[in-house]
């Protein structure tokens, strides 16, 4: 099978991603073999092929929104038939065992397993997941428009709990890619105010299609009751925190983030403001997104991109040249 592996880690001008042939693999007990459609392309391949995550193993195979049907069962998968249509998301594994698995926290897990960063994700023909953490998907959406549900909509998801989003919300969202318009439109659905800062002209005019109340380059035009951002700048934390309203909170909904400045704690903390992070997810998390998204009509911003232009898609990422969510299709050009 084809795939595109992380050969050299740096700057996307560098070519970090190769294509490379691969033996189809085979799943074991409890995996299934998924013929993989399409794969969302998330900022954190783009981290992994930059090198600011570093790969946790050579040749690693990016890609962690997986959309396909099933393939092959493994001895004992049963949970799915072939054919299916199934999704895979970030979180692969977890032990089960630590103290964080056994209070429900398996995002917090002591010894997890990632897609596409300590197993081969999507950027491939197809891929291998335990049946434990394939999802079902809402039928609503085609395969590129469910792709971003699995990690842009989920993570988004759970940053909206983490800040304690609530009807009557004043939620500001900073930066405006793939989990941001969906996390918007979720946030909108249970009455909050929302108010984008983004430099992108393009993003702006999406956030005011899909109703944001406010969508520009500068400080929102009122006091927020919780902030989420998402650009991974660190400069921006103090900003956001700046906007916050007495008793604000704001998340930080990215795995990897630039330096922060020192924070000034009666300017920037004082008045009981909170900073939080976000880190990954629970199956439950996944499961309770995905179900929201089946009720919801969610418009859900694509740019699609051949197999083998995965990399121009990485580099137009790179470039905030992407409005919405980038989406390999990995069907095109597929061989035997």
């Amino acid at each position: 099978m084809r795939a595109f592996a992380v050969e050299h880690p740096g700057p996307i001008a560098s070519g970090p991603l190769v294509e490379v042939e691969r033996g189809v693999p085979v799943p074991g007990r409890g995996e299934i073999l998924v013929r993989v459609s399409v794969c969302g392309v998330c900022r954190t391949d783009l981290h992994l092929a930059e090198g600011d995550l570093a790969p946790r193993r050579p040749l690693v195979v990016p890609g962690h929104e997986i959309v396909g049907v099933v393939e092959e069962r493994g001895p004992d998968a049963h949970r799915f038939a072939r054919g299916d249509r199934v999704g895979v998301a970030w979180l692969r594994g977890v032990c089960g065992r630590c103290p964080y698995c056994l209070r429900g926290e398996e995002n917090l897990c002591a010894a997890p397993s990632f897609t596409g960063w300590d197993e081969d994700g999507g950027f491939a023909e197809y891929a291998l997941v335990h049946q434990d953490f394939a999802y079902v998907l809402p039928a609503r959406y085609s395969d590129a428009e469910a792709a971003p549900l699995l990690c842009a909509g989920i993570i988004g998801f759970r940053a909206l709990r983490r800040a304690g989003v609530h009807p009557g919300s004043r939620l500001g969202i900073y930066g405006f890619g793939a989990s941001a318009h969906l996390c918007a439109q979720v946030a909108l659905s249970i009455g909050a105010t929302v108010h984008v800062v983004t430099r992108s002209p393009q993003a702006q005019a999406l956030a005011r299609f899909l109703g944001a109340h406010s969508a520009g380059d500068g400080p929102p035009p009122e006091p927020l009751d919780e902030a989420i951002l998402f650009a991974p700048v660190g400069t921006l934390v103090p900003v956001a925190l700046q906007a916050l309203d007495r008793g604000g909170v704001l998340a930080v909904a990215g795995i990897h983030l630039s330096a922060i400045p020192e924070l000034d704690y009666a300017r920037d903390l004082f008045y009981e403001r909170e900073l939080v992070s976000v880190t990954a997810n629970t199956r439950a998390d996944g499961q309770e997104f995905l179900e929201v998204a089946a009720d919801l009509p969610l418009v859900v911003a694509t740019a699609s991109y051949p197999f083998a232009e995965a990399p121009r898609a990485l580099a137009d990422l790179a470039e905030g040249a992407v409005t919405g969510a980038a989406v390999i299709d990995c069907t095109s050009g597929r061989g035997t």
